[in-house]
């Protein structure tokens, strides 16, 4: 590579490294002389690359945002890092998928060999929803970013929010517009979700993205509320595991305690964020938490173990009933139905 190519590169480099370098600073590092850092400036300037000078004592040079983006440059960590990024992105459901597919093919390709063996070895797989499925999920990226705007800005957000599958639209409380205040912008389980303070029924919402068709404009700035908690990840799940979510991200509606015939070790692999507590050799404690107690009875139950029930009573009372169900079922029997359930 010609030597001026190259001290451009290196240039470049330091540009993007950080925000402000002065002009002898920059001079000292690619050992050239103030006034050749100008020139080398002057070219990368017309190359596209927005570089303003600011003055002061040490006046010197800052790469700032321009109008277009003009080539970058990567150190190899960051190539790696960006390839994985653009690779998963294209998992995500947020309406990116065919962007970030050719936005990885393009990195890709100016890889060096040795790089590209580094990120080929990680291979995302997105398990497919059915065809049915596929499209309920799917979030357009402009309404994404219209949201994470909003929340940024403390603004208040006017929406339409479509019915779940099954409950029809003449439900009004799920039909009607609604008035919100924009918390968070979260994912979970492979969708996206806004945490929002809704206004006309006072209390916290989360709102799956692909079900909102916005309005504008949006409304007044506010003041952001306490969530629940202060922790939003907390928040997110204790919703979907049934609680109010102000407990922290272990809380159940329903907890209980047993003690299993199975090494400790055996059932830590498989026991979500439940308890485990070694009590001997082939024996261990549990303390798990499900949404409902036959739900908690039959995860229980799939450890194929001797267990003993500690409590609370609730939790034996769904181990007889699920019992009964079980034992109807294998003599084809329709049982009455469960009041845990």
């Amino acid at each position: 590579m010609p030597k001026t190519s190259a001290r451009l590169l290196s240039l470049l480099s330091l540009l993007q490294a950080r925000r402000d370098w002065p002009g002898a600073l920059l001079a000292e590092r690619l050992d050239i002389s103030p006034r050749t850092v100008r020139r080398d400036v002057d070219r990368l300037r017309e190359l596209g690359y927005p570089i303003v000078a600011f003055k002061g004592p040490e006046g010197g040079y800052r790469l700032d945002a321009g109008t277009e983006l003009p080539p970058l440059l990567f150190d190899d960590e960051q190539a790696v890092a960006l390839a994985v990024a653009l690779q998963i992105a294209t998992t995500t459901g947020a309406g990116i998928e065919e962007a970030a597919a050719r936005a990885l093919t393009t990195v890709r390709q100016v890889m060096p060999s040795r790089l590209r063996r580094r990120i080929d070895m990680l291979q995302v797989t997105a398990v497919g929803r059915s065809a049915t499925n596929r499209p309920e999920s799917q979030v357009d990226s402009g309404v994404l970013m219209a949201l994470g705007a909003a929340v940024h800005a403390r603004e208040v957000l006017r929406f339409d929010y479509a019915s779940p599958p099954g409950a029809g639209d003449d439900d009004p409380a799920m039909a009607a517009p609604r008035r919100v205040q924009p918390h968070h912008l979260v994912t979970w389980g492979g969708r996206w979700y806004l945490v929002a303070w809704d206004l006309d029924r006072e209390d916290w919402r989360t709102f799956r993205a692909d079900r909102i068709s916005l309005r504008v404009p949006t409304g007044p700035r506010f003041t952001p509320r306490e969530l629940p908690g202060g922790d939003v990840a907390a928040f997110v799940a204790g919703r979907f595991r049934g609680s109010d979510g102000s407990g922290g991200a272990g809380e159940w509606p329903c907890r209980g305690e047993v003690i299993l015939g199975l090494p400790a070790a055996e059932v830590f692999r498989y026991s979500r964020d439940g308890v485990v507590e070694a009590l001997g050799p082939g024996r261990c404690r549990l303390v798990l938490g499900s949404w409902s107690w036959a739900g908690l009875a039959a995860d229980i139950g799939r450890f194929d173990a001797d267990i003993e029930v500690v409590g609370p009573a609730e939790l034996r009372d769904a181990f007889t009933q699920l019992a009964r169900r079980y034992a109807n079922a294998a003599t084809g029997q329709l049982g009455e139905k469960s009041q845990y359930v």
